[in-house]
C-alpha cells in the first residue's frame, strides 16, 4: 500500500508538470532527481541473470523477466535515468511503426541516458518476440514481454535510476 501512495504522489506530479508546461520540451523533461531519490523508487537490471527489479526504499518489491544484449558488451553497464517515454514507439531502423506488429520494440519505450545516446539509443521497451525472454538476445536494450512494460511504464517515472551490471 505504502508503494501504491509513492506512485500516485509522483504520478500526480508529472501530470501536474505536463499540464503546468507550455512547451514540448518540459513533457520530456525529467522530473528533477530529487524527487525521484525522495521516494526511493530505482530500477537494477542485472545482465547475468536476466531479471529486473524495482526497489523501493531500498526494498525489492518487483521482479520481472528479461532479454538483454547477445553479447555482454551490447548492453551497456553504468549508472542512468530514465529520460524518455514512448507509447507504441516506431522503429527507425526498418521504418516500422508503433503498434505494427513486425515492429520489435513493443508497445512501450522507456530510454535511459547512455551517454551520446539521448535516451533513443537504448531503452527498456516491449517486445514482438515474447520466447526472447529471459535470454540474451538483443542488440543491446532490455527487452520486456508488453504487460510487464506496459506496467513499468504506468508506474515508473521520467528521471528513475537505472542501474546495469
Amino acid at each position: 500500500m505504502k508503494l501504491v501512495k509513492c506512485l500516485i504522489i509522483v504520478l500526480v506530479s508529472v501530470w501536474l508538470s505536463l499540464i503546468c508546461s507550455s512547451t514540448m520540451s518540459a513533457a520530456i523533461a525529467p522530473l528533477p532527481l530529487e524527487a525521484v531519490h525522495e521516494e526511493g523508487v530505482y530500477i537494477e537490471i542485472n545482465k547475468k541473470s536476466n531479471l529486473l527489479t524495482v526497489y523501493v526504499n531500498g526494498r525489492a518489491n518487483y521482479r520481472f523477466s528479461v532479454a538483454t544484449g547477445r553479447s555482454n558488451d551490447l548492453t551497456p553497464e553504468g549508472e542512468f535515468h530514465i529520460v524518455t517515454k514512448i507509447v507504441k514507439p516506431w522503429y527507425m531502423r526498418k521504418q516500422i511503426p508503433g503498434g505494427h506488429p513486425r515492429n520489435p520494440l513493443g508497445t512501450r519505450w522507456l530510454g535511459i541516458n547512455v551517454p551520446g545516446s539521448g535516451g533513443y539509443t537504448y531503452g527498456i521497451h516491449g517486445t514482438n518476440r515474447p520466447y526472447s525472454i529471459g535470454s540474451h538476445a538483443s542488440s543491446g536494450c532490455v527487452r520486456m514481454h508488453n504487460k510487464d512494460i506496459e506496467w513499468l511504464y504506468r508506474h515508473i517515472p521520467l528521471g528513475t535510476k537505472v542501474i546495469i551490471k
